[in-house]
């Protein structure tokens, strides 16, 4: 058959299987962890988290998968892969079902039942998945391979033998004859049904309504002594057929199911779990794009970007989002976030971390015209709640973390610092700063800041200052909108006095006599 390995990797080999993907460090701070929960929910069958942990290394595998997700562009693929993902769902819960009957006979029909789903379902797939229908490699790749399985002598087998089991178990026809509380099995013999002649020869007698002696049967998954006992006398009237069945189980029990076949059916909700998970946010008017994503070129840009978390939040309780501009090119590779408290700063420093991560799994991200860098490792300092389990003061639970970070950081990192030093003095917290900067800029990393140190907007020639901007009629009130501007701190330093009621206002009415 056509050689295939997977629509999710170039190079499978180059990465360790999913499941034993841990959830990068920053996700937590990046609040990314709350994103893949929600993609993944109602697909827990498919166990995909570690998929959307798996950060891609190359800027050809990024490719490989931005082609397949153009593919899916295509609404009629869509619908065909839906439909094949449904029946495969339905093949697996017959299979499910039959390892929870005890009874032998009715455990052998529903494992019959999922080998004929997944019959159809592998054949429904191969016959309208034709080479013109996709463009991309990797789907290409899975078409020929699946075309290839369809036809070949061990698929047929299967299928050959699942039709017949299943017409001669449907040809079977049989009578039960009850006598008090006994009863006996055997072969229908052309026996007349007379119902409908007694309802039409009572009928005449019928006075007014009536009441309804039908006997509702309950139809219960699992049969009853009863039941299992007729089904027993009927498998010793078609011995041959059950035979059939019994050995066809025993023989395809873990056997009939492709390997590769399965793993496609998995790999395939990665994309439609988070094509689905952006739907509902691009029915709002939001943008998503397929970055250009480079691992030699550092410079970023992205036209109305959002953090995709607070996207979801918002978007289900019917609130505005705001989007963010930003751009690095040249010698820029800071953008340093300054301004009032609840002002955005903190969201727009999640937005390029998450927008980072999600252009690394070869994804669409939220925003227009994007270019991102394909970086190692995204590098986070958010702050924490003190822990007395470690005995550190909050500073130098900064500083330690901070650290960690700088030696580990490389030229092809991202860096996130978002408020650090805020427990000390502005002329300490302004002096580790500096030093942490410093760092960072001879690193030549890509990086956020988010600060309360205006000044550090204007540390070198690689960062560019940006301002949580506020409604110039009424300071207190935010607008959410980080832009490029100079920092100047006056809009910081009026959202401090209105907060704690030092405005010239306020305090005139405080010392009026």
């Amino acid at each position: 058959m056509a050689a295939f390995e997977s629509i999710l990797f170039l190079h499978p080999e180059k990465y360790p299987p999913a499941h034993e993907a841990g959830q990068p460090e920053c996700f937590a701070d990046l609040n990314l962890d709350q994103v893949v929960a929600a993609i993944n929910s109602g697909r827990k069958e498919y166990d995909l988290e570690g998929y959307f942990h798996i950060s891609l290394t190359s800027t050809d595998e990024v490719a490989y998968r931005h082609e397949i997700v153009r593919d899916l562009e295509n609404e009629d693929l869509l619908k065909l892969l839906r439909a094949f993902a449904e029946s495969m769902r339905g093949m697996r819960a017959h299979l499910a079902q039959a390892e929870k009957i005890r009874f032998r006979l009715q455990k052998e029909s529903w494992f019959l039942k999922a080998a004929n789903a997944y019959c159809r379902a592998v054949t429904e797939l191969a016959d309208k998945l034709g080479p013109t229908t996709v463009a991309s490699q990797g789907m290409k790749a899975f078409c020929r391979y699946i075309q290839d399985y369809v036809g070949s002598s061990r698929f047929s087998s299967l299928q050959t033998t699942v039709e017949g089991i299943r017409r001669d178990l449907d040809g079977i026809h049989y009578c039960v004859y009850l006598y008090g509380s006994s009863l006996k099995v055997h072969k229908y013999r052309e026996e007349t049904d007379y119902s409908a002649e007694i309802e039409e020869t009572f009928a005449k007698f019928r006075q007014g309504d009536v009441k309804d002696y039908s006997c509702k049967l309950q139809d219960w998954v699992e049969m009853n002594h009863v039941e299992e006992k007729i089904l027993a006398f009927v498998s010793l009237l078609w011995p041959d057929i059950f035979a059939r069945l019994r050995g066809f189980f025993g023989a395809e029990k873990d056997a009939f199911l492709d390997t590769k076949v399965a793993e496609f059916d998995r790999q395939i909700q990665f994309y439609l779990s988070y094509l689905d998970y952006i739907g509902r946010l691009k029915e709002d008017g939001l943008a998503f794009s397929l970055p250009a994503v480079s691992d030699q070129d550092k410079a970023v840009k992205a036209i109305d970007a959002f953090d995709i978390a607070l996207a979801a939040k918002l978007s289900a309780d019917k609130s505005r989002i705001v989007c963010n501009d930003y751009e690095l090119s040249g010698k820029e590779r800071i953008l340093v976030v300054s301004g009032p408290n609840q002002g955005g700063k903190t969201t727009f420093a999640r937005m390029f971390g998450q927008m980072h991560h999600l252009a690394s799994l070869g994804l669409p991200v939220p925003g227009r015209k994007v270019r991102l860098f394909l970086f190692d490792t995204v590098f986070t300092h958010f702050e924490r709640e003190e822990d007395i389990a470690n005995l550190r003061g909050k500073l130098q639970d900064d500083l330690v973390r901070v650290h960690d970070i700088l030696e580990r950081a490389t030229a092809q990192s991202v860096v996130i610092m978002n408020e650090i030093f805020t427990s000390t003095t502005l002329q300490d917290a302004t002096f580790l700063s500096e030093k942490v900067m410093r760092r960072i800029v001879h690193l030549d990393t890509p990086c956020v800041w988010v600060t309360f140190i205006h000044e550090l907007a204007t540390f070198s020639e690689t960062t560019v200052s940006m301002v949580s901007s506020v409604d110039p009629a009424n300071p207190a009130t935010r607008t959410y909108k980080v832009v490029r501007r100079p920092a100047s701190g006056r809009s910081y330093a009026m959202s401090i006095a209105e907060k704690y009621g030092l405005t010239e206002e306020r305090l005139s009415e405080r010392i009026r006599p």
